[in-house]
């Protein structure tokens, strides 16, 4: 008797589909791999205010200038993620030094946020959080390294905002979104980094 060879077939919609989700797959890996990539780059400022009176208000921006005064000069020279983390982490008790405050620097999610010159898609990221007070109120988050904190601050004066920069070009291109296809790579980051969060 002879056997038959197994035969298997693949409808088209079923085709469809594993193209779908080998596509979604392969997306996914370099989302991640482009976050990993830029949250490797930068270390985020993240102000919590007592409440949300105007008072206290006033008074996270008041300490937002005071952190970037002091840290600003001491990151000027690091090169690294790396080199700047351990200037802020000796610099701990100079910035509780600065107000009621409670500073840390640990990996924090952060939605996407659109600066003058640049936006940054959602994803972890390393931050320098200071809480002040209770922290009850509403934030302010900026980039302290590389040192982009005027970028936020132009957005309250008004002024033009300095080109932004990082040691790929490629990752300078898709955080400023130039041309379509950053464009659309960006947006591919930015629903990764939510989908994740929703997701944990």
């Amino acid at each position: 008797m002879k056997s038959e060879k197994f035969k298997f077939h693949l409808r088209p919609w079923e085709i469809a589909l594993l193209l779908a989700l080998i596509v979604a797959f392969a997306a996914g890996i370099w989302a991640q791999r482009t976050q990993d990539r830029l949250s490797g780059q930068l270390i985020r400022l993240h102000v919590i205010a007592n409440s949300d009176s105007s008072q206290d208000q006033a008074e996270k921006l008041q300490l937002r200038d005071k952190v970037l005064a002091l840290l600003s000069p001491l990151l000027a020279d690091c090169e690294t993620q790396e080199e700047a983390a351990a200037v802020i982490t000796e610099n701990m008790e100079a910035i509780e030094a600065l107000g009621d405050v409670s500073v840390s620097l640990e990996t924090e999610y952060y939605p996407t946020r659109a600066y003058n010159t640049f936006s940054l898609p959602a994803g972890e990221y390393l931050s320098l959080r200071v809480e002040i007070g209770q922290g009850q109120g509403h934030n302010w988050w900026c980039v302290v390294f590389p040192p982009l904190c005027t970028e936020a601050l132009a957005e309250d004066t008004g002024d033009a905002a300095a080109a932004f920069r990082l040691p790929s070009q490629e990752d300078e291109s898709l955080i400023t979104q130039d041309g379509e296809g950053y464009i659309l790579r960006f947006r591919l980051v930015e629903l990764w980094g939510e989908l994740k969060e929703a997701l944990s």
